[in-house]
């Protein structure tokens, strides 16, 4: 199977974690989004340890909970003792009502309000990843009025193209997140920070994308954010206690993509700093990154009922699916490639190649194109694969559809985690007496 948490049981159902998904399909109905909490688990674990054995003390993997936010998946996060990332208020109340610990947390985003930024002190966030020189400036007025001084994280913009899909690439000079080191921005936002008295800078954050599936675009933004540092260090005598090298690492979706090892990347990006921090007669910094996709994304299947099979003759085969682009908009966004198979019948050969379309009345609601799979006909479950990140946290509520459950699965045992949405909470905000 595509991964090892993913099987085939004594019936010929595809199993997650043990459990049969077309069982899970009929007990909490679908579409229905599975998700294996012991492989979130370990892979959290892989990192830890990874972290330990080639970083100095401190370094922390953390969780990027765009990926997959909600209640539960902060309780396990803490449990494993990793920090996250979080990009909006709304994300941080999440994490806030699950009890995470909020000192173990960056604050990201390009486009933080006067309200974000209050709203982020108040509640202890650890460091404020600033993406530029008004937040910076905002940041600083605000917490003066608080009376606190604030962590900080300069985000810097490498420039760096690991030749990605071009919506998820943004390590480039020309992007909208962060101050570029080509440009000369980066130095200068630095030199403001330092100069201000309510924020600390601790460090500095990069990204530069997302589905990276080679170590050398990591090791060469290591080399840049640490030489950076060399520079800033040369120019103003501060040396950064923390780098964070945000996250990317690929995963994978199907056959044919090879999956990166997270301890020997790990490996390779601690030589680059370390040989660079010696050239530079500095100390190896303090390393955070933020894994999102590679903890959660094969952690997670979604799960359907099938309710046409329609052949166009001399153009293709259509199943059509009680899902679709409201709770997986992924295909329609950036043509994102999946695996997918008959749920109830997982054993047999995949004879048939289909177009998976979704219901929604949008011809550009698919799934997926020329998807090779076992024949179907109506009723089947049909199992989307590698779907535990960006599907929930992406999900919409387009055509009125109500948003599919998450049920968790534990040693085999099955528990749910969010409820499904009923028509009552699709107009619970609106005002139905006006």
């Amino acid at each position: 199977m595509l991964h090892e948490n993913y099987g085939i049981n004594e019936k010929g159902h595809l199993t997650v974690c043990g459990a049969d998904t077309a069982a899970l399909a009929e007990k909490y109905g679908t579409p229905l989004y599975i998700l294996d909490e012991d492989f979130v688990r370990a892979k959290c674990r892989q990192y830890k340890a990874s972290f330990e054995k080639h970083f100095p003390s401190g370094s922390t993997p953390f969780f990027a909970s765009k990926a997959l936010s909600f209640v539960g998946i902060y309780r396990i996060i803490a449990e494993e003792g990793l920090g996250t990332d979080i990009v909006s208020p709304g994300e941080l109340y999440t994490a806030q009502k699950a009890g995470f610990p909020i000192s173990k947390t960056c604050f990201h985003g390009n486009n933080k309000t006067d309200a974000d930024i209050e709203y982020g002190i108040k509640a202890g966030v650890g460091y404020f990843v600033v993406d530029g020189m008004d937040e910076l400036n905002a940041l600083d007025r605000i917490a003066k009025r608080l009376g606190v001084v604030q962590d900080i994280l300069l985000r810097i913009t490498p420039g760096i193209d690991p030749h990605t899909f071009a919506a998820v690439n943004t390590g480039r000079i020309d992007s909208k997140f962060g101050s570029s080191t080509d440009t000369g921005a980066a130095e200068e936002i630095t030199r403001a920070a330092l100069s201000l008295d309510n924020v600390r800078l601790c460090g500095y954050h990069c990204h530069i994308g997302s589905q990276i599936f080679e170590s050398e675009p990591f090791c060469r933004a290591a080399k840049i954010m640490t030489e950076f540092s060399a520079l800033i260090k040369r120019r103003y005598g501060y040396e950064a206690g923390i780098i964070n090298l945000g996250g990317g690492f690929g995963v994978r979706y199907y056959d044919g993509q090879e999956e990166p090892d997270i301890d020997s990347f790990t490996a390779e990006i601690a030589e680059v700093i370390k040989d660079t921090c010696n050239k530079n007669g500095m100390k190896f910094p303090v390393i955070f990154m933020e894994p999102g996709r590679s903890i959660v994304g094969a952690a997670g299947v979604t799960v359907y009922t099938v309710g046409s099979v329609k052949t166009i003759p001399g153009f293709r085969t259509y199943v059509s699916v009680d899902g679709g682009m409201p709770d997986n908009p992924r295909y329609a966004l950036y043509a994102s490639r999946y695996t997918a198979l008959i749920a109830n019948k997982a054993s047999l050969p995949c004879t048939e190649e289909y177009t998976v379309a979704g219901r929604c009345c949008e011809s550009g609601d698919l799934i997926g194109e020329g998807m090779r799979m076992q024949s179907a006909v109506r009723g089947d479950k049909l199992a989307v694969l590698v779907t535990g990140a960006y599907n929930y946290s992406m999900a919409s509520n387009y055509n009125r559809l109500p948003l599919p459950p998450i049920v968790i699965v534990s040693g085999g045992v099955d528990r749910l985690a969010v409820r499904r949405q009923s028509f009552d909470d699709l107009i619970r905000n609106e005002l139905t007496e006006n």
